[in-house]
């Protein structure tokens, strides 16, 4: 009789084939090709103000944020970005709409590249000659970055609105200039506000193009809902092979922004994973207060970086199996909790002992794989019932 396994069945480590594109170094991060995908956000200081600037970025890198974006409307904008780029941690990239002579001061200035949008930059066609040989002098790529909100007047005419086809013909003509200048030290977004018309803009440009493509719903909204809305656009491309580089684009902290990129990434195994939480809603099976062992046991591993997958389980239903499938993990019931460490009950302790035993179990796993040299893996720390 032949042996069936019953267990756990195989996960694909990824979903797709990345997206074959050509490779740009923005700074010390390189975007397309092989490489991974990257996170960016934008400061919302003025970009004048070098001290809170310089302040936004340093926390934007602590959240894990690899390239920032600052504005540059003014000319006083455009004097500080020299300063900036010098002293930023990370790559920065100049935003720049409606005068072109600041993409030729950000250039100058020394930052890793340039954001246009030709659709709101004046007589944008007519610099483009310009501007690619600044830019190739330098080696500063350039982002053509179209918008919805603001497309040329000549392709909302032709197609009556923002549609898929028009945000890729715009996008592929600003290319197409400075590809005749030999520049193609590019990368592309066609951003909307409507998650259906962005997934098939960027489909129709990884089809047409081999240029790295930066990922964002533009004005997506507050947190809630611009997390979902990022999330179920970025997650339909992702998972296609689609996308270099992401922004995250809500109403809200840039840190925030960061945060929802990485647990995007995260998610689709397209980052590996440091520490995880994973928890159950909670249901009329639970027999502890799972949303308040989730809080805690969050609050006491914060800061960790050990690829460490903790599960903490609020049932005896769903419990013991995931418990046992994670690194740590607790199953809890009747007032007291099943400690798990690498599959194998340790010990049951009471439930208010649960998030103590838990910490000190992580943090005796976390310096075993420090000591091991363990610095990547699939970690997640899980609360479900």
């Amino acid at each position: 009789m032949t042996a069936i396994s019953l267990g756990m069945p195989s996960v694909p480590t990824k979903l797709a084939e990345r997206r074959k594109s050509r490779q740009i170094q923005v700074g010390s991060v390189a975007v397309g090709g092989d490489a991974p995908v990257s996170v960016q956000s934008m400061t919302t200081t003025r970009t004048s103000d070098i001290g809170a600037t310089l302040q936004q970025i340093a926390e934007l890198t602590a959240s894990g944020c690899q390239i920032v974006r600052v504005a540059c409307p003014t000319q006083d904008d455009a004097d500080a970005l020299a300063t900036i780029a010098r002293k930023s941690q990370i790559p920065v990239i100049a935003d720049i709409h409606f005068q072109p002579k600041y993409v030729f001061a950000a250039i100058e200035a020394g930052c890793a590249a340039v954001r246009v949008n030709p659709g709101n930059i004046k007589q944008f066609d007519d610099k483009v000659k310009e501007i690619a040989k600044a830019a190739k002098e330098h080696g500063t790529p350039i982002r053509i970055g179209v918008n919805a909100g603001s497309l040329d007047r000549r392709l909302l005419q032709k197609y009556g609105k923002a549609t898929p086809e028009a945000l890729v013909e715009s996008a592929l003509w600003e290319a197409s200039l400075f590809e005749e200048h030999d520049f193609r030290d590019i990368k592309i977004s066609v951003k909307h506000n409507d998650p259906v018309v962005m997934i098939e803009a960027y489909r129709q440009l990884a089809e047409a193009c081999d240029y790295p493509l930066h990922l964002g719903v533009t004005e997506a909204g507050p947190a809630f809902q611009g997390t979902i809305k990022s999330a179920v656009a970025f997650g339909a491309l992702l998972s296609q092979g689609i996308g270099d580089t992401i922004r995250v684009s809500l109403s809200a902290p840039p840190a925030e922004e960061v945060k929802v990129g990485l647990q995007i990434l995260e998610s689709l195994n397209l980052k590996q994973r440091g520490l995880e939480i994973v928890s159950c809603p909670s249901c009329g099976r639970a027999q502890v207060d799972v949303y308040k062992l989730a809080e805690e046991v969050t609050a006491g591993l914060t800061g960790m970086e050990v690829p460490l997958r903790v599960a903490v389980m609020g049932c005896v239903v769903n419990g013991p199996g995931e418990a046992r499938e994670a690194d740590l993990g607790v199953a809890s019931g009747n007032g007291k909790g099943q400690i798990f460490v690498k599959g194998e009950v340790i010990k049951t302790v009471p439930e208010s002992k649960i998030v103590e035993t838990l910490i000190e179990e992580a943090m005796k796993l976390a310096e075993q794989m420090e000591a091991d040299g363990v610095t990547s893996g699939e970690p997640s720390v899980s609360v479900a019932g």
